[in-house]
């Protein structure tokens, strides 16, 4: 039921080999191969194909070898007959394994992933990337380093959601980025200001996604990012001291819609007075 050599090796409960088509010999020497045809082994599961691109860069250490690219390259079709299921599970795999970045220096692993994943858009941008931001893209969740391949200008990212299924909190991740990063953001984006402004209103784990995603697609290392991302990685969001209960005791208001128009705007002068909020301001708002 194995498909390649190497990891067809089993061992007994004493430690003794059982290697019955030297994968031993092949995992040494780097070369990641088909048990038997690549064409029929292949063509008895074609998520092999994806799976020998994961193999592949976390294990080679020679070339493709002809044939297994030309039977792959032949039977590439039969992938989209596949559940989006199986796909997405076995590409999870090839991203979170140690050696992911190894795929940005192989040329036909990079073609296989494109001709089974267009949505990629982006691949040969991050292709490009130096060593330093490749380190860092290795180290990216699954969902973070999806955002970096599908989101552009278009509609590739509702597209990509559509084909392949993710969950509702995934799909808000990678929106959060697309909304942020569709507009050019000004100059002043990435300070504290701007920064702890996203902290509060879309939480922690969005605000270092957004610090990470603008780290990776900008074009030069930008040591102000890491350092904010050192800061942030450590901040808490500020907690809003201002509570219904409070403004109804003091001003004696009823529950309703206005009460929460008068929060909301003290909410949003609390916000752009950077989380700070006089008596004097909150009387202004409930005496108008």
């Amino acid at each position: 039921r194995r498909e390649f050599t190497i990891n067809a090796i089993y061992a007994n409960i004493n430690g003794e080999l059982f290697d019955p088509f030297c994968g031993k010999k092949d995992l040494e020497e780097g070369e990641v191969k088909f048990i038997g045809e690549a064409d029929k082994r292949v063509k008895e599961d074609y998520l092999r194909i994806l799976r020998y691109v994961r193999f592949f860069i976390n294990y080679s250490k020679i070339p493709h070898d002809l044939n297994t690219k030309r039977n792959i390259k032949k039977n590439i079709k039969g992938i989209f007959n596949l559940s989006s299921e199986r796909l997405i599970d076995e590409l999870k795999k090839i991203i979170k394994s140690e050696k992911f970045i190894n795929i940005f220096q192989d040329d036909f692993c990079l073609e296989v992933i494109e001709l089974i994943f267009p949505q990629f858009k982006n691949i040969h941008f991050l292709k490009k990337l130096d060593s330093k931001k490749l380190e860092i893209l290795n180290n990216l969740e699954f969902t973070l380093v999806i955002a970096l391949l599908i989101i552009d200008n278009t509609d590739n990212s509702e597209y990509f959601f559509y084909k392949y299924k993710f969950s509702n909190k995934e799909k808000r991740r990678i929106n959060f980025l697309k909304e942020i990063f569709k507009t050019k953001q000004n100059n002043n984006f990435f300070s504290k200001s701007s920064l702890n402004k996203v902290l509060y209103v879309h939480g922690k784990d969005s605000l270092i996604d957004l610090i990470n995603f603008q780290i990776i697609i900008e074009k030069k290392n930008n040591n102000n990012l890491k350092s904010l991302l050192k800061f942030y990685e450590k901040k808490e969001p500020p907690i809003f001291p201002v509570k219904a209960s409070d403004l109804m005791n003091q001003y004696k208001v009823s529950e309703g819609k206005t009460l929460g128009i008068k929060l909301k705007k003290i909410e949003e002068i609390w916000i752009d007075n950077k989380f700070n909020i006089s008596k004097k301001q909150i009387n202004k708002v409930m005496e108008n």
